[in-house]
């Protein structure tokens, strides 16, 4: 397959959602236990050489991370250049004001490497605990997503907010800080619906396609309905990102073996309350041959990340690489052979500009 302008330099990152994990000796982690090791996890993201570092938003018991900023601050404080963000802010139960202002500290903290990653979430924990109501899910993200827009706005521009809206009081002539002179970047993370395509690019935020299951190309239609409505708006080309999930290890057979007990019982875990069958093995292996698992050898996950890339023509493709109970060493490992091995191999294939 010939590359379809690929940039060699394509932005390789990695997402956890702060999974509560096992030990070696197979005891379940305490949350705070696991917010260290996600610590040490970005930590080492840095130190490897990836270009981003995004964690999760949950408000569930196995997940850890209920306040993605506080932790990104603490790897900010150790890091040097990778990127930090969320992945994503459930924003439609959040202010929109106190996420620029927490990921605007963020953005000092880190000398400008803070990112925003805005997205309506994949669970719905934090609407009852919020207090908010379920049957306005879409209307929250709406005049959320417009208010944030229009304090980014504000940070560009210096000009002050004015703002209305059905769900709180209006703004006029707010100002908001800290500012960071228009340099926090931010995106809206989907789900591959054309509505929610539609609306980032109404916003000229730049997208990032959750892509979770089934064939990556599938997406490529959305990649060109993005693309078509920035051009029909007038707007400038912007970035687009793909986040899947996947494990790195040594050799094909030892990356499948170690994923795949913690990967079923996290997929069942959900399963069971979304009405899913149990997976079995074989449909694990064709997602991974087939699908949107990014699981094998470096060799294997760099080919399979570069096809992707080429192919929808991403600017940037984040691995999620935590995966239910998974272990924190196996995690550590797999980051580590990411950044040493995969992102290298990955822009040599691209720079070479052939994918087989």
């Amino acid at each position: 397959m010939t590359v379809k302008d690929a940039d060699p330099q394509l932005e390789l990152g990695l997402d956890t959602f702060g999974d509560v994990t096992r030990d070696e000796a197979g005891r379940m982690l305490s949350h705070a236990e696991v917010i260290r090791n996600v610590v040490e996890e970005g930590v080492l993201a840095d130190q490897v050489g990836a270009d981003f570092f995004g964690v999760g938003e949950h408000h569930r018991e196995d997940f850890a991370i209920s306040a993605p900023e506080v932790v990104l601050a603490a790897i900010a404080a150790r890091t040097k250049r990778v990127r930090l963000g969320s992945a994503v802010t459930v924003l439609s139960s959040d202010d929109p004001i106190r996420v620029f202002q927490r990921f605007a500290t963020i953005d000092a903290i880190s000398n400008g490497r803070a990112e925003v990653i805005l997205g309506r979430g994949s669970f719905t924990e934090s609407f009852p605990l919020f207090g908010l109501d379920l049957d306005q899910y879409n209307e929250l993200f709406e005049e959320k997503l417009s208010l944030y827009a229009a304090v980014l706005e504000q940070d560009r521009t210096g000009e002050a907010v004015h703002w209305r809206g059905t769900t709180r009081k209006p703004l006029a002539g707010a100002r908001v800080f800290p500012g960071t002179g228009g340099r926090l970047r931010t995106w809206i993370g989907v789900g591959g619906t054309p509505e929610s395509v539609a609306r980032a690019a109404r916003y000229g935020i730049p997208l990032v396609l959750a892509i979770i299951g089934g064939d990556p190309r599938r997406f490529a239609p959305f990649v060109a309905l993005y693309r078509e409505e920035l051009a029909r708006r007038g707007r400038e080309l912007l970035p687009i990102a793909a986040h899947s999930p996947g494990y790195v290890a040594e050799t094909d057979e030892k990356a499948r073996e170690e994923f795949w007990p913690a990967y079923r019982e996290m997929r069942d875990r959900i399963g069971r309350e979304r009405g899913w069958p149990p997976m079995s093995r074989g449909e694990l292996d064709r997602e991974i041959a087939q699908g949107s698992l990014y699981v094998g050898s470096p060799e294997t996950v760099a080919k399979k990340i570069a096809a992707t890339a080429s192919f929808l023509e991403l600017s940037r493709f984040d691995l999620k690489y935590s995966a239910g109970p998974l272990r924190h060493d196996l995690m550590m490992r797999c980051i580590e052979l990411y950044g040493r091995e995969v992102i290298p191999r990955v822009r040599e294939l691209l720079g070479a500009g052939r994918i087989e």
